[in-house]
């Protein structure tokens, strides 16, 4: 009966463990987006993670359970440091990834196989339901780039936008 016990004990300390370092992990990368981090930056083909002191200009975009993106299109100079706030105006769990066209796809096909996997980058924000979350972003390099909501069947419904990035 002690054994049973003992299993049950250390089965409920081991999920409310998994519990606790997912919603700090949240918590965590929430607070490193809206401020400056010390950690190195990661150049990607999209820019780079952006740093409060640098922001030039801030864009709000909205996510709704329509399955879109207002606005749909974004402009943006090459060098521009931008703070995207972004609102869930809908009932579920949206999110917005910065990306290429090419990398964004893949990264849905990954989501499709996997739901549940975890992933946290400067370039990405779960937002709940009726929440806004916050993305700063340096656009150092200049081209045609999306954005999107990679939750399963969100991304293939439309959930995605455009940005373009003039030298």
């Amino acid at each position: 009966m002690n054994t049973i016990k003992l299993i049950a004990a250390s089965a409920l300390l081991a999920s409310a463990t998994a519990v606790f370092a997912h919603e700090s992990a949240h918590a965590h990368s929430a607070h490193l987006a809206a401020t400056d981090s010390a950690a190195p930056a990661q150049q990607t083909p999209f820019g780079i993670a952006g740093q409060a002191h640098n922001v030039q200009r801030t864009l709000t975009l909205d996510m709704s359970d329509a399955m879109r993106f207002a606005p749909a299109h974004i402009q943006v100079r090459q060098g521009q440091t931008l703070r995207l706030r972004v609102r869930n105006q809908g009932q579920v769990l949206h999110e917005i990834v910065l990306g290429t066209p090419a990398s964004l796809a893949k990264h849905a096909q990954a989501m499709q196989a996997q739901p549940e996997m975890a992933h946290d980058s400067a370039y990405m924000a779960h937002v709940a339901p009726n929440a806004q979350g916050e993305l700063l972003w340096q656009f150092n390099r200049a081209g045609t780039f999306e954005y999107a909501c990679l939750i399963p069947g969100h991304f293939e419904a439309g959930m995605r936008g455009t940005i373009t990035v003039t030298p």
